[in-house]
């Protein structure tokens, strides 16, 4: 399957022209027009094709191949690379799969390769495709587009550790406890860190491509990155509360836990208290002494029993209007 997902030139917002990653720079000697490519997982081989194309900076090239960034912006001479983690929640497995997605951005081309788990842009690019208006602002219109796609994954994937963080709640307070609920908290607890390390850099990637120092963001297409950066801003806090609401039914676990034991406890010490006064009894009269005023008397041995048994539910009674059985 070839790494080029599409290869298309647009004049003002409407597509012109499938084009070659070869034939690039022949596109590029028409004034009004912009490059956008989309590749997923490419070979060397091709980002070396498309640097060639637009001069690209080798570390940049360096970290679209090996991938595994850390969400930035970073701007090389008259251009910007961008990477994002992109996120989709895996049903099966139930779990969060990440992926990247890093953009290269001229004053003329747009270029984005997709490693891992991730959406096809397609749907983006259709989008932006039916507002030629908007697409004629040029590449930076398009890195919003994707930039907005990939922020909104994460709201479900934010509703679906909201609804599992519920449903170990109603566990917690279940009376039932076990090992495999704490297990499950630590590992969503995991889980939202990694939405935390995802979601967190994109406010300073937001609020810098909003500032005017990058000359490649023209100026009219600004005030649409304030849309991802509060889209960014609103998922940010979602995980941050969840994480609190995890911490605190992590806390609420083990004391409840702690006192499931203390009632565990007192069970058996009320039980012990019990079974200890009919062995002390028998203790004493079981010492075989010659002289027991009690062993010659004809209703000794009822009268003990009677005192046993008496004392024995004396205490089970005490203990359990104490609550201790």
């Amino acid at each position: 399957m070839s790494a080029v997902v599409n290869c298309v030139a647009y004049a003002d917002g409407r597509r012109v022209e499938n084009v070659e990653i070869g034939e690039i720079g022949k596109a590029l000697k028409q004034p009004d027009r912009f490059i956008w490519i989309g590749l997923h997982e490419p070979s060397e081989e091709t980002l070396r094709q498309v640097q060639q194309e637009f001069g690209l900076h080798d570390l940049a090239i360096e970290d679209a191949h090996r991938a595994h960034q850390r969400p930035k912006l970073e701007l090389y001479g008259d251009s910007i690379f961008v990477v994002l983690r992109t996120a989709q929640m895996n049903s099966k497995e139930r779990q969060v799969n990440f992926g990247e997605t890093h953009i290269f951005l001229g004053a003329r081309y747009i270029v984005s390769v997709r490693h891992g788990s991730s959406l096809s842009y397609r749907d983006v690019r259709s989008r932006c495709e039916t507002t030629p208006r908007l697409l004629g602002k040029g590449p930076g219109f398009a890195l919003y587009a994707l930039m907005d796609s990939i922020v909104d994954q994460y709201f479900p994937i934010v509703d679906g550790l909201e609804q599992e963080l519920q449903a170990l709640e109603d566990k917690i307070f279940a009376e039932t406890f076990s090992r495999e609920t704490t297990s499950q908290i630590y590992n969503l607890k995991r889980e939202l860190l990694e939405v935390k390390r995802a979601v967190s850099p994109l406010i300073d990637i937001c609020n810098r491509l909003m500032r005017f120092d990058l000359d490649v963001i023209p100026e009219d297409t600004r005030p649409y990155f304030r849309d991802v950066y509060d889209h960014t801003i609103r998922i940010n806090e979602m995980v941050d509360m969840l994480r609190e609401l995890l911490t605190t039914a992590l806390e609420a676990n083990f004391s409840l836990i702690s006192i499931s034991q203390n009632e565990v406890t007192k069970r058996f010490a009320g039980w012990a208290a019990i079974i200890a006064v009919p062995t002390m009894i028998a203790g004493i009269y079981g010492m075989n002494f010659e002289f027991m005023p009690e062993l010659g008397w004809r209703y000794g041995y009822p009268m003990v029993l009677i005192l046993t048994i008496g004392s024995c539910l004396a205490l089970y009674t005490h203990f359990k209007r104490s609550g201790w059985l």
